[in-house]
């Protein structure tokens, strides 16, 4: 009896790599575009821009726009994609879990910081102090961001990790509301120096408490200006 040949494998399709790393670049710089504060309330991110921009096709940019969409970051609308509307209870439930989750991943890190972080966190609070000096809303949401990520990169749970980015980054309208506040720039700053004081400590408690306060104002200083926003409307 003749030996049959084999037949051959079918192999599994797969999305080409370099249409996965290129949606990957346009994700993560559109999430840093968000966490910046560069893209409003009023905008509309297209995906045929974005192809423009990146001199690509226009499906790595859809699978970037789809993957944000998914996480909350945007919201898709028959006009491209815009900022989530965040209602009242959606911005409680937002600090609730960031109250819950921040204050536990920040103190469960002190050992895990070396040197290089706790330099990288005190050039981070240096410039939130001068732009509360300069009241430069930019470079305090920039000096912010830079601040959180570098301990949350610490964080060894990669879903706790990714969780807390989340949220945070969902906080994005407060951000724009509360960072342009002179008074409240300085509140961030003096807060800022306070979980730092802790960092370079490695005090888990002091760390614990001072970013519970420090979410705890933040809550406190935007729902004070979405009400006096309200009543100069009226």
């Amino acid at each position: 009896m003749k030996p049959t040949e084999k037949s051959a494998t079918k192999q599994p399709r797969r999305t080409p790599l370099k249409n996965y790393t290129l949606s990957e670049t346009i994700f993560q710089e559109l999430r840093n575009r968000l966490q910046r504060g560069e893209i409003g309330a009023e905008d509309r991110v297209l995906d045929y821009e974005i192809a423009q921009e990146y001199s690509c096709t226009r499906m790595p940019v859809r699978q970037a726009l789809l993957r944000l969409a998914s996480e909350g970051y945007l919201m898709g609308t028959t006009r491209g994609f815009t900022l989530p509307t965040l209602t009242t209870q959606d911005i409680e439930e937002v600090f609730e879990m960031r109250r819950l989750l921040e204050p536990h991943a920040a103190s469960s890190v002190i050992d895990l910081l070396g040197e290089e972080q706790h330099m990288a966190l005190t050039l981070a609070y240096h410039k939130a102090r001068r732009a509360a000096e300069k009241h430069d809303a930019q470079m305090m949401i920039d000096a912010n961001v830079a601040f959180r990520s570098i301990w949350v990169g610490a964080v060894q749970n990669k879903r706790l990790r990714d969780t807390i980015q989340r949220f945070a980054d969902h906080a994005q309208i407060v951000r724009s509301t509360t960072l342009s506040h002179p008074p409240t720039q300085q509140i961030v700053a003096n807060g800022l120096k306070q979980i730092l004081d802790g960092f370079l400590a490695r005090s888990g408690e002091n760390v614990y408490k001072a970013m519970q306060e420090f979410v705890q104002h933040a809550q406190q200083q935007y729902f004070l200006l979405a009400k006096a926003s309200a009543a100069r409307s009226a």
